[in-house]
């Protein structure tokens, strides 16, 4: 009578998957807190609409960083919250929980992790490495004996690994991922033109001109921000051009470690690797020209799953509905 629950506790993102339905709910993994008493005013997309927006006495943040928990008090408020809105807040039967975790954590990251989804309300809590959720959200064939990989770009971290038989044979993170990204393009206004962008709108001129390779069409953007200068409202034109130009660095990162998966990767499962390319998930996976960057620099030809954004969230559920088979790929066991 117990639910099934699937959730990607991402940096940026929740994703929670209930089984069998699906993915039924995916909200920013933002808290809005008031100074002044403590408390929780908003959780999620209603939070998320106060960044760059809030008075002091309301503290807006992200409870994850880079894949981990930063603050463990509000991770498991979060918890509880998207719980008890899959749930129901009075349930007879716990719920049976299955969490992704970045594939470079450590034994104290994973259970926080862990601990906070009990305190939160599960009545079992099992982690799962994230790349490994990523290829089986992706629908590939991963308990046959045959190399598959997949690369997660997420909001905090960025994973590659090569998979085979259920489990991970070689793996790679790095803590670059799309705030990185939005982080970049940030610094590069503020260089270039001494206009101070926030957050939200770097990663909306990120989805709207961003590309991660040169484009022959060059597009452009309006944006609006603060001169450093004088402290006045001043409105600059941005070009694509420019914008690839200011994400090249954290990509670069995202290259390498993917050039470092392939390296350590064993001959026979690299010969399956180049046969049948590398699959990309995660939102990171949705920036324009991310697959022909990869493959220009890799010589592996690089495809987006069917819907980046959700993989590692279904992974989850799927992995828990088969809990039997991937019990030994289980983190802290």
């Amino acid at each position: 009578m117990a639910k099934y629950i699937g959730v990607d506790l991402g940096t940026v993102n929740i994703k929670v998957y209930v089984s069998p339905r699906g993915i039924v709910l995916q909200e920013p993994s933002v808290v809005a807190i008031s100074v002044k008493e403590g408390k929780i005013v908003a959780i999620g997309d209603e939070a998320r609409e106060m960044v760059g927006r809030n008075p002091e006495s309301i503290e807006v943040a992200r409870p994850l960083q880079d894949g981990v928990i930063a603050d463990y008090v509000v991770t498991e408020a979060m918890l509880r919250y998207f719980l008890n809105r899959v749930c129901g807040r009075f349930r007879l039967f716990k719920p049976v929980v299955m969490i992704t975790v970045p594939i470079g954590v450590t034994t104290v990251e994973s259970r926080a992790v862990r601990d906070a989804a009990l305190q939160a309300g599960a009545k079992e809590a099992h982690l799962i490495a994230e790349p490994l959720a990523a290829a089986l959200g992706a629908g590939l064939p991963i308990s046959t004996p045959t190399g598959n990989m997949v690369v997660d770009i997420g909001g905090g971290t960025s994973e590659a690994a090569i998979i085979s038989l259920n489990d991970v044979v070689v793996a790679g993170s790095v803590r670059v991922g799309g705030n990185r990204i939005d982080q970049a393009i940030q610094a590069y206004i503020r260089r270039k033109y001494n206009l101070h962008v926030g957050e939200p709108t770097a990663e909306e001129i990120k989805i709207a001109i961003g590309s991660a390779v040169p484009t022959d069409e060059v597009q452009s953007l309006e944006v609006k921000g603060r001169d450093q200068m004088t402290g006045l409202p001043r409105t600059i034109r941005i070009s694509s051009s420019e914008v690839t130009e200011a994400m090249a660095e954290p990509l670069s990162e995202i290259v390498a470690m993917v050039k470092g998966v392939l390296e350590k990767t064993p001959p026979e499962l690299a010969s399956d690797i180049v046969d049948r390319g590398m699959v990309l998930t995660g939102g990171g996976a949705l920036l324009r020209n991310i697959d022909r960057l990869l493959t220009q620099e890799t010589g592996v030809p690089c495809f987006v799953a069917e819907n980046p954004m959700t993989c590692v969230g279904i992974g989850a559920g799927k992995a828990l509905e088969n809990f039997h088979i991937m019990k030994r790929a289980m983190v802290l066991q």
